[in-house]
């Protein structure tokens, strides 16, 4: 571990620890998904949006629900949006605060899709979900105006895994992908998963080991390029990156590690890092400082890449 953690992301982390919140990886996913109620609580509801509505999107394994945030009445775009939480945790009402802060920073409509989860759900479903719903929003919402893919954590490896899927199938079109603290491979050997392997942070090692035996069980579908992007052969073609990273964070390193092999295919990268941030910090807007920032950046990053005025 490097350097000094954040005051208020330090408050958080004290707060759990005085909560006695037990590891993820020694609970169900039942149990971790009912323990988010009191960070819901405590994030607290997000901006007002003009029009906030749920959809489903029909997908080749069923109908996929979403949320639409349109901040205004003629948006210059349009983001699809995938939540956090390992493959396993989360949802659209879970990441409201986070969704609607975003979608008033861009300026631009978003679409929360709540892909299924593991294990009920393993690989390649989130990504299926993820890339049906890129496409039909691409068909029928965006209304030919630019579309940008964005996530946090395993959502940033769906943003990233969808950016991939479009490019090797010949669409839809990106201006932009915005992978948040992304998840972008399964090796969890790099530094900074032994720099976080005990239990003082939100997410730590041990913890993606158990969100990846939920998802991906076996060697192979965890190798595969839509599970692990950085294991892609080629990353070449793909749509300019925005990628956010943060130092206390076993995901760092691999983040650093995609960051790196985009620019070396050619793709223009924008790299933001907080130095003193712990996984999770992104979506905790009203609670962090570094969270409004962030939005704000991202929001700023997407209104340049649709051609938005700031």
């Amino acid at each position: 571990m490097s350097g000094s953690v954040n005051p208020q992301a330090q408050m958080v982390l004290d707060g759990r620890a005085a909560a006695g919140v037990p590891p993820t990886w020694e609970q169900t996913p039942s149990q971790v998904r009912e323990g988010f109620g009191p960070v819901r609580e405590l994030i607290g509801p997000g901006p007002q949006v003009a029009l906030v509505r749920d959809i489903s999107i029909p997908g080749q394994a069923g109908k996929i629900p979403a949320r639409v945030y349109s901040p205004v009445a003629d948006p210059p775009g349009t983001v699809v949006f995938y939540h956090g939480g390992g493959w396993v945790i989360g949802s659209v009402d879970d990441w409201d605060a986070v969704a609607r802060a975003l979608a008033v920073a861009s300026g631009c409509s978003l679409v929360s899709v709540d892909y299924r989860l593991a294990p009920e759900h393993r690989f390649p479903a989130a990504t299926d979900d993820s890339f049906d719903a890129l496409v039909w929003v691409a068909a029928s919402l965006a209304g030919g105006r630019p579309l940008v893919v964005a996530g946090d954590s395993a959502g940033g490896n769906l943003a990233a895994v969808s950016a991939l899927r479009a490019r090797d199938a010949g669409g839809p079109a990106l201006a932009l992908q915005v992978l948040i603290y992304p998840v972008t491979d399964h090796d969890l050997d790099r530094p900074s998963y032994h720099a976080y392997d005990g239990s003082d942070f939100i997410v730590n090692r041990r913890d993606m080991a158990w969100f990846w035996d939920h998802y991906a069980p076996d060697v192979a579908s965890r190798s595969n390029p839509y599970a692990s992007p950085l294991r892609a052969t080629d990353l070449s073609g793909l749509p300019p990156a925005y990628v956010l990273t943060d130092e206390h964070d076993p995901l760092r390193d691999e983040g650093y590690a995609y960051v790196d092999r985009l620019r070396a295919a050619g793709v223009p990268v924008e790299h933001r890092h907080y130095g003193e941030q712990i996984h999770g910090f992104y979506t905790m807007v009203n609670v962090m400082d570094d969270a409004d920032k962030a939005v704000a950046e991202t929001g700023a990053a997407i209104r340049a890449a649709v051609g938005a005025e700031a």
